[in-house]
């Protein structure tokens, strides 16, 4: 079987026991010292290390946690805690950097090292290659037994949750008047910790948790899509609550289903959040290119721009901070709000969407028939001996006529939607979505394109 190590500007994945495994976590997590030493010359860099619920999590954990602190770092375990806990801890903890132990949406024998920077981000692009190059050099500059980093256990959750409790448009008090019951579906990982005691926080009524135990035993695939949701999708109808959380292990995604069991498209998290800050301000809101128009046609009920960005948190991050955004987000579910961290984080988008409804007295169900209604149809095609570059630069030729950007692969806008094609940063796919105004015809779309690459092999 081959290896499946992916090393890339997002991070560094694999199969645990088939290409990420102990010499592969000790080298990238000494590289990442090393690059850290260099940031913070004469002290010892500090690190803010957390994981997801994954089973292989607490090992992955124990050998970065040693290779930092021998590499002369010194090491501040937040152990399970969500990636947006672990972007606010580099914050609070004033630390320079942090690693995040999470292979997001992919099955449970994945697992990955996600790289924060001291603004508690994603690398950017020029400093996760600074970092891939050192582990390529294979740098790893122990230090001597009295230079040994130091380390610590410590719970940033409070603290999270603190910080969206703080916000001045979130009020608990009528969120509580309207004695919410809310369906979450933890997948077995640490959403099921952190957005119960969010939850509570706020003042919501009754909290119905499935798949609640952090571990790693996911009781169904880990993105968040409604070919995966049965049992949750049933219980929000049973139980008549007034609607259901979804999120991902790592929980910096979030997806919501309706009142009655009906699923709501990740792409319109994002939209809800958007329509909701915009009743208290004026600013710009970046998304990437692969999200829903839906943001440009709410956007305009309100006067306000919309930006785009190439795929990836920190391409979303960086735009934001270019064009003074107020919030941003992707349309898999991510909100970003700057009020509280630079990450996606499904526990800001729970506070947002459930503050909405109490400020508005709808329910999800009625809210959402507001919105524009789009379909998304997202496709993997597997790249085989592709030369996607070439494939794509003969596209946008047969396709100069239409709208196009290739900021990020290939986007054509069209008379009867939208086809975005890129390579994956995180798996060896081409990703071809397609919008339109139905499902059968974004299916179609997409259809037509996967035939147009499959023609160029």
């Amino acid at each position: 079987m081959a290896k499946t190590l992916i090393a890339s500007i997002s991070g560094i994945r694999g199969i645990f026991g088939n290409g990420l495994g102990p010499s592969e976590l000790v080298r990238y997590a000494a590289a990442f010292g090393a690059w850290l030493r260099q940031q913070v010359e004469g002290r010892r860099p500090r690190v803010v290390v957390g994981r997801d619920g994954r089973v292989t999590g607490s090992v992955c954990a124990r050998f970065v946690t040693a290779t930092l602190q021998s590499v002369g770092c010194d090491v501040v375990d937040a152990d399970l805690a969500t990636t947006p806990t672990v972007e606010v801890a580099v914050l609070a903890a004033e630390a320079d950097g942090g690693v995040v132990l999470s292979a997001s949406h992919n099955p449970a024998e994945w697992n990955a090292l996600k790289l924060l920077n001291r603004r508690g981000e994603f690398l950017t692009p020029d400093e996760a290659r600074q970092v891939l190059a050192l582990a390529d050099a294979g740098a790893m500059p122990l230090v001597s037994w009295e230079q040994l980093g130091c380390y610590e256990q410590r719970d940033f959750l409070e603290e999270h949750v603190q910080r969206i409790l703080a916000l001045d448009f979130i009020e608990p008090e009528r969120i509580r008047r309207r004695h919410f019951r809310v369906v979450v579906d933890g997948i077995n990982s640490v959403g099921a910790i952190a957005l119960p005691l969010l939850l509570r926080r706020l003042g919501v009524a009754e909290v119905l948790l499935l798949n609640g135990e952090p571990n790693g035993r996911f009781a169904h695939p880990p993105e968040p899509l409604p070919e995966h949701l049965h049992e949750t999708i049933q219980t929000v109808a049973r139980t008549e609550a007034d609607l259901g959380l979804v999120v991902d292990p790592d929980a910096d995604r979030l997806a919501l289903i309706a009142n009655g069991g009906v699923y709501v498209s990740e792409e319109l998290t994002q939209v809800i959040a958007a329509d909701f800050l915009w009743r208290f301000r004026e600013g710009p809101f970046v998304t990437n290119l692969s999200s829903s128009r839906a943001i440009e046609e709410v956007a305009a009920r309100y006067g306000m721009p919309v930006y785009r960005a190439a795929v990836g948190e920190i391409n979303v991050v960086q735009k934001m901070k270019e064009v003074g955004a107020i919030l941003g987000g992707e349309g898999n579910g991510g909100v970003i709000l700057p009020d509280v961290h630079y990450g996606r984080d499904a526990l800001v988008g729970t506070a947002m969407v459930l503050q909405h409804l109490a400020n508005l007295e709808q329910s999800l169900a009625e809210f959402v028939a507001t919105l524009p209604r789009y379909a998304m149809v997202k496709h993997k095609l597997p790249l085989a001996h592709l030369d996607v570059e070439q494939a794509l630069q003969r596209l946008a030729r047969r396709y100069a006529h239409a709208r196009i950007s290739t900021l990020d692969g290939l986007k054509i806008d069209l008379e009867e939607g939208w086809v975005h094609l890129r390579k994956s940063n995180t798996e060896p796919i081409l990703r071809i979505y397609a919008e339109a105004r139905t499902p059968e015809e974004a299916a179609a779309l997409v259809q037509r394109f996967v035939e147009e690459m499959q023609t160029e092999q």
